[in-house]
């Protein structure tokens, strides 16, 4: 039983050091992008693709609002056959950089997931964002590897387990859309209020 006790005791002791701040601005930028009609594109590797792939799925579909813009979000983890083309014709390093290549545009926003910070074909992507002006975000693990120094907003875990960082950036992403599914609300909340203030003003007659 001890060595359970002590594996959450390590994620508590965890979250309590996240790096708040960065997360925050994460969300400010993707908020901004979806009202912008930017695009976001996530990646990973391994456990950390599954994360992205859950990331993509999760501000999708879970912070939609009727007659209000949406998230243009792709994992770049989903296409197989496009992942494997690049795979077997341009090499392993280049799998994400490649399909950033087709659509990246200027302020598009980029986040990197890599328990270490130094994945050869992420940190060719995020070479590649940078180049074309995107907004690049990471979330690493350990002391934050090579990424942690090359993007935008950096997230580190600090945290020396693999499954733990893992934990962690799967809770990062529902944070996330959490947050972001409360600010379209908030958003929609102030919408009704203006348009209530308005009506009420063009309704009121001048006795005077």
């Amino acid at each position: 039983m001890d060595q359970y006790q002590r594996y959450a005791a390590e994620i508590k002791e965890t979250l309590d050091s996240l790096p708040w701040p960065e997360i925050d601005q994460m969300v400010e930028h993707l908020h901004r992008a979806r009202l912008e009609d930017r695009q976001v594109f996530v990646m990973g590797n391994g456990s950390s693709a599954a994360t992205a792939s859950h990331m993509a799925c999760d501000i999708g579909k879970n912070t939609v609002m009727p007659n209000h813009a949406r998230f243009r979000v792709m994992a770049l983890t989903d296409n197989m056959a496009t992942f494997s083309a690049h795979a077997n014709d341009a090499g392993y390093e280049n799998v994400f950089a490649e399909q950033l290549a087709n659509f990246l545009r200027p302020d598009d926003i980029v986040i990197a997931i890599s328990t270490s910070g130094n994945s050869p074909n992420v940190i060719k992507a995020v070479q590649l964002a940078n180049d074309h002006g995107a907004l690049t975000i990471g979330w690493t693990g350990y002391t934050g590897g090579e990424l942690a120094q090359m993007v935008d907003v950096s997230i580190v875990v600090d945290n020396d387990c693999v499954e733990q960082i893992e934990d962690i950036h799967l809770m990062l992403e529902h944070m996330a859309t959490v947050a972001l599914r409360r600010a379209i609300r908030e958003d929609v909340a102030l919408e009704l209020a203006e348009l209530a203030t308005s009506a009420g003003t063009n309704g009121v007659v001048n006795h005077a």
